[in-house]
Formats: structure tokens, sequence, C-alpha cells
């Protein structure tokens, strides 16, 4: 429980972060960049609420599953094995580029990192839990879907 509790401390901790701004790291793109990354955070916040949706009572901050829970690999978990945090990620990073913000865009950097190794103590959790987690994560991607190899 502890390294759950440091995972979700520090994804708290940047979130906090990303809600400040620091105006010497400011830049600015064209109007239809900005529009493009726009539609691509509402894209973010759809993919988060197709991943809390699927989840169901599953859900939880921390990477330890619930008790209770069962595998989730349908829906959106059938593309992604982590969308929520795909979402967040692709949120965080197309806002910051809307708003032209160099630091919140070292904030969503990081918060990859963060996914990056709270997804890898998640997937060694699942692996013990789950005998099909395997296979399940052969088939898909971490945080965006696998090429098809057909």
């Amino acid at each position: 429980m502890n390294k759950d509790l440091f995972f979700v401390g520090l994804q708290f901790l940047l979130f906090a972060a990303y809600f400040m701004d620091f105006p010497l790291l400011d830049f600015t793109l064209p109007t239809w960049i900005g529009y493009c990354c726009l539609a691509m955070f509402i894209l973010g916040v759809v993919i988060i609420i197709l991943g809390i949706v699927s989840l169901n009572d599953n859900i939880t901050p921390f990477p330890t599953p619930k008790k209770s829970s069962d595998l989730i690999s349908n829906g959106i978990y059938g593309l992604i094995r982590h969308p929520i945090y795909s979402g967040i990620f692709l949120s965080m990073f197309c806002y910051a580029l809307y708003s032209g913000s160099g630091f919140r865009l070292l904030v969503a950097a990081l918060m990859l990192l963060v996914f990056y190794y709270k997804s890898d103590y998640e997937e060694s959790l699942l692996l013990a839990r789950y005998k099909r987690y395997q296979s399940y994560k052969e088939k898909t991607g971490r945080f965006f879907p696998k090429k098809s190899s057909r």
C-alpha cells in the first residue's frame, strides 16, 4: 500500500502543479493548431469517461486492484490497458499546447512518466492476480492501441 500512496500522492501533486503557470515558459501556436489541440483535449476527456464507465465498480485511484474486482478487457479496455491514464495525459498535453504553456507541458511529461511507472507496478499486481492478464497484455497497448498485425 505504500507504493499505492506514493503514486497517487505524486499524481495529485502534479495535478495541483498543472493549475499553476509560469509565464516565462509561455509560447504561441497558430490558431488552427490550438483548435486541433482543443479537439484532442476533448477526445482525451471522452477516453477518460469511457474508461471510468467500463470499470464501473472496479474503479480505484490506487494501482492495487480491489479485492472484489474482475479483469475488464472489453469496451475501451479491449484496445488500451490504461485508458484513464491515456486520457488524462492526452488532455493535459493538448490543453498545455492549446494554452501555450511550457510549464504545463513539462508537468504533462512528468505525469506520463508517473503513469508509466504506476502502470508498470499495477501490471505486476494484475499479472499475479489474473491468469489471463498476460495474453490480454500481449493483445493490447499500454497507453495507445497496438498496431494490427494483419
